[in-house]
């Protein structure tokens, strides 16, 4: 089946410069699953979440639909690596204690993902999808990355970019919710982390692939005069906004 694929071109770069997720996130994700045995980590992309998640649970099945960002995804004795798409994962079913899906829901054909989700997961499973949008270092520094967002790359975003700006405030999970604390990614990154982070933007590719030109070394002299000593780390966060959700453990 075709999916949408907005990463495969760069999946080093991807690999290279995205923020990992917080450790406390996924001691929440183990004491919430109904054991720590099982974990589907689904759109993997370089596998930072299945990673994470190898520490609390054990073993991690981490599909993408990509062969290039599985390719470039971070090895891990615990980890399963296999091309599949979110739809049609493959696995066994009722296997799984959590299903997490990180910066990649909005990518999905919603149904059917909530059908495979159900299928795959084991009576009492969780279900975590997160989100994260623009990174935030300064007044100053968002107001320059801001502009890059909205500028030139503003028309060459997916539509879907739409449900990460919303923070997946119009997405519905298929079983009960369940309330999550709140959790931040953090970094301390230099300048040239930072633009390289920015460089891996599906917006920023596209621009690129239909012009000929890369909107973030345009952006950069605004962004580096905001950062201050391009040498300096900075603390940059990204606020995670998380939906989660229990499959019921009985009929009904």
């Amino acid at each position: 089946m075709t999916f949408k694929d907005h990463f495969s071109g760069h999946a080093a770069e991807y690999a290279r410069s995205r923020p990992g997720y917080p450790a406390q996130l996924f001691r929440w994700l183990a004491a919430e699953s109904p054991a720590a045995e099982r974990a589907w980590d689904c759109a993997t992309g370089s596998g930072q979440c299945a990673v994470a998640l190898a520490e609390r649970f054990a073993h991690v099945v981490a599909t993408d639909a990509s062969a290039q960002q599985v390719g470039s995804a971070a090895p891990h004795p615990r980890v399963e690596y296999r091309v599949a798409p979110a739809e049609a994962s493959g696995l066994e079913d009722a296997s799984m204690d959590v299903v997490t899906v990180a910066q990649a829901l909005h990518w999905f054909d919603l149904p059917r993902f909530w059908a495979e989700a159900e299928r795959v997961l084991r009576p009492g499973g969780l279900l975590a999808a997160w989100t994260y949008g623009l990174m935030l270092v300064s007044p100053e520094v968002d107001a320059a990355v801001e502009r890059l967002y909205t500028g030139e790359i503003g028309p060459y975003w997916p539509p879907e970019r739409a449900m990460v700006d919303e923070g997946y405030g119009g997405i519905t999970l298929p079983f009960p919710p369940v309330a999550v604390p709140a959790f931040s990614m953090e970094s301390d990154w230099t300048l040239d982390d930072a633009l390289a982070y920015l460089g891996t933007w599906s917006g920023v590719q596209a621009f690129c692939r239909a012009t000929g030109r890369d909107p973030v070394r345009a952006a950069a002299p605004e962004i580096a005069a905001a950062w201050g000593d391009p040498t300096a780390r900075r603390r940059v966060r990204w606020p995670l906004s998380i939906l989660a959700a229990r499959k019921p453990a009985g009929p009904g």
